[in-house]
């Protein structure tokens, strides 16, 4: 190779790429969307890929946050099919809870970190999908407008592997952006909501939390819940103590960039799930904005276990056990697709003739410049259109999760974990009637009530679109 020192960069010489698998559908990601995806691709015997950079399938499944948005805000289960059959597997280990209602998130479902990553490969290897770990995707290949597949670098080097039709479930639109999709990111100022590390603390007593929460509630004053909600529930999540967490910071000089103190109780009696690392200004695509979230997110922990050993009940005795396997990304990469989804359609509960998957969840926005965050609730649900999963640019390829066409503040109501569930799953079903049809019609080109129809016939819950 030829160094050049004045330009700082490298000549690599070039090279034949291998190509060493082609599918009928190629997954690129293996989270809440890309699991879904794959399953839904591969149920009538195409030949399905799932490619993963980690070494285990389920992304923010595994980092102890509950799954939220399978109840709309009305009480009503808005996310069934193969989302709801994920469930019902880990419900049959004892690895995740019933949908339970919740004032502040309409519901959660509270699941097992380890036992998803059983559980959805199970799942995977047993619909004859084929799962490569370990293998990071660094290029698009794209051919007049088309893609084709993607190049992959592993500890086995460069490698090609090809797809009739691509699914970008990487959260990040990697893919896409990497085809010559147009993407956008953060708000106007193109500020990004900050990233979380989850961390873990056993031996909490969670039932004096609760129980002080309930009988106490004028010194732990929580956001939108009402003391009586700890008092009947024994599984729950914590959103506030705001005054005890600035006493904390008053006495005791403690760093902690955030305002609520957020506590998820765990499916294990004793352990507790704390979402209150934060990092403002990480940029989910970026390696080195990453690592710094990362390093600085540790830093934030030592002083956060401080604060709820010496400060919040049930804690006293508690002792930090562990930490999630990567940080919690809520923002980065928006594809500019058919359709940009907008605030007025969540605000104003907009049915679409395409509409694929319901979501009920409010805009729910970490602000980038500061510790807050801003809930704003629509009273009912909101549909995401075909439309929105569907690139502009490239053709046969779809997006599927948080990376999907939206602006900045409708991805703050669709990004949650149940609502990627079935955006995926609508683009496997997708891109499998796309190969089945005729040629291989485009998945643009698909007839969305064909679709439609097959999500419905498979369980998925829908609304029709009124008639005038």
């Amino acid at each position: 190779m030829d160094i050049d020192a004045g330009t700082r960069t490298i000549q690599e010489p070039a090279r034949a790429t291998p190509v060493r698998a082609e599918y009928d559908v190629l997954v690129v990601g293996g989270g809440p969307s890309g699991l879904t995806a794959a399953l839904a691709a591969a149920e009538d015997g195409l030949k399905v890929g799932l490619v993963e950079s980690r070494s285990f399938v389920g992304g923010n499944l595994t980092i102890g946050l509950p799954i939220l948005g399978f109840l709309g805000q009305k009480g009503n289960q808005i996310i069934k099919g193969l989302a709801q059959k994920f469930i019902d597997r880990l419900k049959a280990r004892k690895a995740a809870s019933e949908h339970r209602p919740c004032p502040l998130h309409m519901g959660i479902t509270l699941v097992e970190p380890e036992a998803v990553k059983t559980v959805a490969l199970e799942m995977l290897l047993e619909a004859g999908v084929d799962v490569l770990f370990y293998t990071f995707c660094v290029e698009a290949i794209v051919e007049d407008g088309r893609i084709r597949g993607v190049i992959t670098e592993s500890k086995g080097g460069r490698a090609a592997i090809l797809g009739k039709v691509v699914i970008d479930c990487t959260g990040d639109a990697d893919v896409a952006f990497k085809a010559g999709v147009p993407c956008e990111k953060g708000d106007a100022k193109g500020g990004l909501q900050p990233p979380t590390l989850m961390f873990c603390m056993s031996n909490v007593d969670t039932d004096k939390l609760r129980m002080s929460i309930a009988n106490q509630s004028r010194t732990y004053l929580t956001d939108f819940i009402p003391a009586e909600y700890f008092g009947q529930n024994q599984q729950f999540i914590v959103v506030g103590l705001r005054e005890i967490m600035a006493k904390a910071k008053a006495e005791r000089g403690l760093v902690m960039p955030n305002e609520r103190t957020i506590i998820i109780t765990g499916l294990r009696r004793g352990d507790a799930w704390i979402n209150m690392t934060r990092v403002a200004g990480v940029d989910g695509s970026d390696a080195r904005s990453l690592t710094m979230g990362e390093i600085e997110a540790r830093r934030q922990v030592d002083d956060i276990v401080t604060y709820l050993k010496a400060y919040v009940p049930g804690f006293e005795d508690s002792h930090f056990s562990k930490t999630a396997p990567f940080l919690g990304i809520r923002e980065s990469r928006r594809i500019v697709g058919r359709y940009v989804m907008r605030q007025e359609d969540v605000l104003g509960c907009r049915i679409f003739e395409d509409g694929i998957a319901v979501g009920s969840y409010p805009i729910d926005i970490h602000r980038p410049g500061d510790e807050g965050c801003t809930l704003t609730w629509c009273g009912d649900c909101y549909d995401i259109p075909y439309r929105s999963l569907v690139p502009t640019r490239v053709s046969h390829l779809l997006v599927a999760g948080r990376c999907v066409s939206s602006t900045h503040e409708a991805m703050a109501a669709i990004r949650v974990m149940s609502t990627c569930m079935a955006m995926g799953e609508a683009a496997g079903r997708a891109a499998k009637i796309s190969i089945r049809t005729g040629n291989g019609v485009p998945p643009a080109d698909i007839d969305v009530a064909q679709l439609r129809a097959e999500l419905l016939a498979r369980g998925a819950y829908l609304r029709v679109p009124d008639p005038a």
